[in-house]
């Protein structure tokens, strides 16, 4: 099961006893609504990097991608195409001493990628600015929420520790829309099984039990999902 950084309400205390911190509890929570009223994980994803822009301070642009050992990097949601463009420039740069830093931590960012320690690359897209905070992980992935910004060193701790509480809705909100469509997903295939298993009892005269055996005996044999063979006799009893 991934991990899950989320940030104790007790590193954010201190911003609940000004104007500002009540501003941005209703932020948060009105972000939080947003995000469990997806319909479905990619819309959660979405929502989370347009949210991102409006909350998180000094945020341009941002992506949610998904990082594999080897520096293999896949977006997942943006809000322009030069975040699209800024992580295909660090997919593939296996040694990339940002990108091995979220393997250890759950944060990592470059103050100036124009200053002589960061990231040319990035900088020649005409980002300055780096941020990037775990979401989910396990030894086989990573799932990060990037932030990028034109002009250099605009994130410092506050941005971070914002950031970080974002990501745990943001987390919870990601696992709320997967649980609804893996329920979903089932009680459709359980409803497909039903009527393949329905067309076998009558086309061969035989009970449920085996009906379904048969059903079973058949994707072991084939290779083939339970699912998608209970599609295939369900289209072939329609089309018949």
């Amino acid at each position: 099961m991934p991990k899950r950084f989320v940030v104790a309400a007790s590193e954010f205390s201190e911003l609940s006893r000004s104007d500002t911190g009540f501003e941005l509890a209703e932020g948060l929570t009105a972000a939080a609504q947003q995000l469990h009223e997806t319909s479905s994980p990619h819309a959660t994803l979405r929502t989370a990097v347009r949210l991102a822009v409006r909350i998180l301070p000094g945020v341009e642009y941002a992506g949610i991608s998904v990082i594999e050992p080897k520096a293999h990097r896949q977006t997942l949601a943006w809000t322009d195409e030069v975040v699209r463009s800024a992580d295909a420039l660090s997919a593939g740069r296996e040694h990339h001493p940002y990108l091995n830093r979220l393997w250890t931590a759950p944060v990592a960012r470059i103050e100036d990628a124009a200053a002589e320690d960061g990231d040319l690359a990035l900088s020649g897209l005409g980002l300055r600015s780096v941020l990037s905070l775990r979401l989910r992980a396990d030894r086989r992935r990573l799932t990060v929420l990037t932030a990028y910004a034109r002009e250099p060193r605009a994130f410092d701790e506050s941005a971070t520790r914002i950031g970080r509480l974002f990501t745990a809705h943001v987390g919870i909100a990601l696992d709320s829309a997967t649980l609804r469509e893996q329920l979903t997903e089932a009680m459709r295939t359980r409803d497909l099984i039903g009527q393949a298993t329905g067309i076998l009892m009558e086309r061969l005269d035989i009970d449920a039990s085996e009906a379904f055996a048969s059903l079973v005996r058949t994707s072991q044999r084939e290779n083939v999902k339970l699912r998608d063979l209970a599609r295939r006799i369900v289209d072939a009893g329609e089309g018949a």
